[in-house]
């Protein structure tokens, strides 16, 4: 199953949530193997998860997602039954916003690498993982842009880069590569991992086969870096990571909590916090659809009813007699 996943490119996160699911799968009925089942245990399977262990609508289409996987993909099984799974709804839930002065008491709470992070989410709209994958040579501080590659749906765009993060984003790359205070006796992160063996980076694709020096090349690092180092759970290399996007989640619930803001912040909520506040100030819809990398301008939509205009706009009858 692994093999058909990368073979397809799918993210790391699509096969660990693929695999987890098959194997759910396949030890909720007693280790059968699949191909001696059909579509009554993959029903009875999916009805134990919303019954059972109450997940969500997402979460479960999500297992039938890897279990119709499996079969049509891995096993090579085209049975008409599978058309016929029935999917569960998804619910239409409204994105949390916060103000721009819950924002700006957000920013005020928070510092370093997570800070630097965090206000680049909102100044920028940016989801989570796109910002800590980003690589050196994406990030265009002269022109004031930032190339987003391998986004969401595997497209890449261009996004604006906040000038009030520029000289911030300057001290960071000079920390990182090398030494401000010539007078300190220890080299910055990267000359540290040249000097180790272990500056080579993750490469998309075949690049690494095409140029085989690209792993360790500075325009190839990772912006946001790890402090030390891992195992790649793909490849088995020992080398250094991106930024643990669990830093940033804990670090965004601190300060909304420092902030007293009353709101269940997440990362994700400084997305749309941006979108929000770009259609607050006039820019049309399709622009903002073009900078969050949406294919379809109906998603959105979405924000425009959550905009600074209780019920669409409407006055509420008691404030014309109050």
């Amino acid at each position: 199953m692994r093999a058909a996943i990368r073979t397809r490119h799918y993210s790391l996160r699509t096969e660990q949530n693929y695999i987890h699911w098959a194997k759910r799968f396949i030890y909720w009925h007693d280790k059968r193997h699949p191909a001696d089942m059909g579509a009554p245990e993959v029903e009875a399977f999916l009805s134990a998860l919303a019954t059972e262990r109450n997940v969500s609508a997402s979460t479960q289409n999500q297992a039938m997602h890897a279990i119709l996987f499996l079969y049509k993909d891995v096993l090579g099984v085209d049975l008409p039954w599978l058309d016929g799974i029935t999917r569960a709804k998804v619910s239409k839930r409204l994105p949390v916003v916060l103000t721009q002065r819950e924002i700006q008491s957000l920013l005020r709470h928070v510092s370093g690498t997570n800070g630097l992070v965090i206000k680049l989410l909102y100044g920028t709209g940016m989801r989570l993982l796109e910002c800590l994958r980003m690589r050196i040579k994406d990030l265009d501080i002269e022109r004031g842009q930032i190339t987003i590659r391998e986004g969401k749906g595997n497209k890449d765009r261009v996004t604006m880069l906040p000038a009030s993060l520029a000289d911030e984003l300057r001290d960071h790359l000079i920390a990182r590569r090398r030494l401000r205070d010539h007078l300190i006796a220890r080299r910055r992160l990267h000359d540290i991992d040249l000097a180790t063996g272990h500056a080579d980076v993750e490469l998309p694709d075949a690049i690494e086969r095409k140029y085989p020096r690209a792993a360790s090349e500075w325009a190839w690092q990772y912006l946001f870096c790890a402090p030390g180092y891992s195992t790649d759970p793909r490849t088995g290399a020992y080398r250094r990571h991106h930024w643990n996007e669990r830093n940033i989640q804990r670090a965004v619930r601190a300060a909304a909590e420092s902030a007293g803001i009353g709101k269940q912040v997440h990362p994700h909520a400084l997305r749309h916090s941006f979108a929000t506040h770009l259609l607050e100030s006039g820019y049309d819809i399709r622009t903002v659809q073009e900078l969050l990398g949406h294919s379809d301008v109906s998603t959105t939509m979405i924000y425009t009813h959550v905009l600074n205009r209780g019920g669409h706009g409407v006055m509420s009858p008691l404030d014309r007699i109050i």
